[in-house]
């Protein structure tokens, strides 16, 4: 390629946890670490459905046949929301399962990368996923055992990081050689399997050194039945900064959009102490808003199901739109508050209901409905106020 370029357009996912509060960038690198039964396999099948890239390549490194069998049969029977044509047509499967020879996965996840660069410098936008990385490790563990060379950390061997480094790097967003002149971009994603979610063990350390997003995975949440199960407390972004000016051209307020509900999420997290010790009747009404709030958010926002016909694919006008409700209601509800509306009147408005199906409502009928919530808040609020005084 010519040049490398700035990480500055979004890869849109349909993943409102992803679009909204931990964005990657075209290009960029990311992780997705979680124990088992977290939802790793489904969260990177559903980025190789939706994304909006040209090409999507599914490298199933060490993982069970059956689970690459049930992507290939969903494959044949989706289409892109983008073009209308069949998923198919724009993915590329490389399978290593768990019961293929060891010494084949790393060939499997450096032919991936390899088809996504020659695919890159077409000028394509291309999503690799490797699912997962661990089992990769684990093989190189293996082999360098065979060959009796120095150990590292946890039997681990001590190029482990240069390896992951090599797979990672090779990521980007550039200007291709040739003629017309054009742009392609490679992004990937990774998912880690540390035994036990122990997230300190070598292959998830080393991994962040080279990532740019970090999409950790919790049990407790899956446990729950939080899907998908990326905890807001220990996941990040570091190309916020980068894709707030794309973000800002068609919703100027995604930005404080996403730092107010990360902000929710992270006094709910310091008040469930609280709670847990003294019970939650003992807090004053702010404080129950803001709990409720967080709620609206966790369940009405951040769970998707990766099964349903409507809400697998979320797309970023959308995204947008149902967080700007959300957040009007916690901003309304606060004013209310303050004017001596008591906290039942607002957690009895039945707007609450339809706030909580927002997410069931189809892409195109969205726009009208989201008019229709905006004007029925306003009006709502506005009756509470003046019953309140």
């Amino acid at each position: 390629y010519v040049g490398r370029l700035e990480p500055t357009k979004p890869l849109i996912t349909g993943q409102r946890v992803l679009d909204m509060i931990f964005p990657i960038a075209l290009g960029g690198k990311a992780a997705v670490p979680g124990g088992f039964g977290s939802g790793k396999t489904v969260l990177l099948q559903t980025l190789t459905k939706w994304a909006r890239t040209k090409l999507n390549i599914y490298v199933g490194c060490g993982e069970r046949g059956n689970e690459m069998a049930d992507a290939l049969h969903s494959f044949l029977r989706l289409k892109d929301p983008e073009s209308g044509r069949p998923l198919y047509e724009k993915a590329v499967f490389i399978a290593n399962t768990s019961n293929m020879p060891v010494a084949a996965r790393e060939t499997s996840v450096f032919l991936g990368v390899t088809i996504g660069e020659y695919f890159r410098d077409m000028g394509y936008d291309v999503l690799m996923v490797a699912d997962s990385t661990s089992r990769w490790a684990e093989a190189m563990r293996e082999i360098s055992a065979r060959l009796e060379e120095m150990p590292g950390e946890e039997g681990f061997p001590a190029y482990l990081g240069s390896r992951l480094a090599e797979f990672y790097e090779r990521s980007g967003r550039v200007k291709c050689l040739g003629r017309p002149e054009r742009e392609g971009s490679l992004t990937i994603i990774g998912a880690v399997s540390p035994p036990g979610a122990d997230f300190s063990e070598p292959v998830t350390q080393n991994t962040l050194r080279y990532i740019g997003t970090f999409i950790a995975l919790d049990v407790a949440l899956a446990n729950r039945r939080h899907f998908p199960a990326v905890n807001w407390l220990l996941s990040y972004s570091l190309y916020v900064e980068a894709l707030t000016k794309w973000w800002s051209k068609e919703f100027p307020k995604w930005k404080e959009m996403r730092d107010e509900a990360l902000s929710v999420l992270q006094r709910e997290a310091e008040l469930m102490e609280i709670v847990r010790l003294v019970g939650p009747d003992a807090l004053p009404d702010q404080d129950k808003l803001l709990l409720d709030v967080a709620r609206m958010i966790r369940e009405d926002f951040l769970q998707q199901n990766a099964f349903h016909p409507i809400d697998c694919y979320c797309p970023p006008e959308k995204t947008v739109r149902m967080m700007d409700v959300i957040l009007r209601f916690y901003r309304l509800s606060r004013e209310a508050l303050n004017k001596g509306v008591p906290l039942e009147r607002i957690r009895s408005l039945p707007i609450r209901v339809r706030i909580a199906k927002m997410k069931e409502v189809p892409y195109d009928e969205f726009p009208k409905v989201y008019k229709e919530l905006i004007n029925e808040l306003e009006r709502s609020f506005n009756e509470l106020m003046r019953s309140g005084e």
